[in-house]
């Protein structure tokens, strides 16, 4: 069966566009949110997935009326492979029942785990650059070095509750506990 998913951003916007072009392609049924694409409830969305069952065809207009980042979209495509669903975008003209089509999504796939790549890569080599001009990572200590050393105090003689300490310093417990485990070892 060919389901057609059809989604505009605002209720001022239609749908006719989207519905009729899905309709020309043979969907049987049609699905369609007023919803912007980076909102995490698209209602329409979950039912036409709960209905997509395999040898099914799922068509949008175009490939961002399912999703707005590469991710989303090639985390939907594996979705549909696994399921044994085919994918169609009108506008794109890619349709993974195709031999071609699956080339142009693994190539996107490809593409996307480079770019991750890269990034790690890159974070990776400016920490170490930072590392050698003598820069720790991570978030400056809320006290100082005496304040430290006092709170810890007063946690180790356990005269003031964890609580009081916390409030004295303007500190969490988790803070607290960091620099207990950090004066017991120093």
């Amino acid at each position: 069966m060919l389901i057609g998913y059809a989604r505009v951003s605002t209720q001022d916007q239609n749908l006719d566009l989207q519905e009729d072009a899905l309709k020309k392609a043979g969907c049987k049924e049609i699905y369609s949110d007023k919803v912007t694409g980076t909102a995490a409830q698209r209602p329409e969305l979950d039912k036409a997935k709960a209905r997509l069952r395999e040898g099914d065809t799922f068509i949008v207009w175009r490939l961002d009326r399912l999703g707005r980042s590469l991710k989303d979209l090639i985390d939907w495509v594996a979705y549909f492979e696994a399921e044994g669903i085919a994918f169609k975008s009108l506008q794109e003209s890619i349709d993974t029942s195709t031999s071609t089509g699956k080339l142009i999504f693994h190539m996107f796939a490809a593409l996307a785990e480079f770019e991750r790549n890269l990034i790690r890569e890159r974070t990776q080599a400016g920490l170490a650059a930072a590392r050698a001009r003598g820069r720790k990572g991570g978030r400056a200590k809320a006290l100082s070095p005496a304040k430290r050393q006092r709170a810890v105090e007063l946690y180790n003689k356990r005269e003031v509750s964890v609580q009081e300490i916390c409030a004295m310093f303007s500190i969490s417990k988790p803070t607290l506990y960091g620099y207990v485990r950090e004066g017991n070892r120093g």
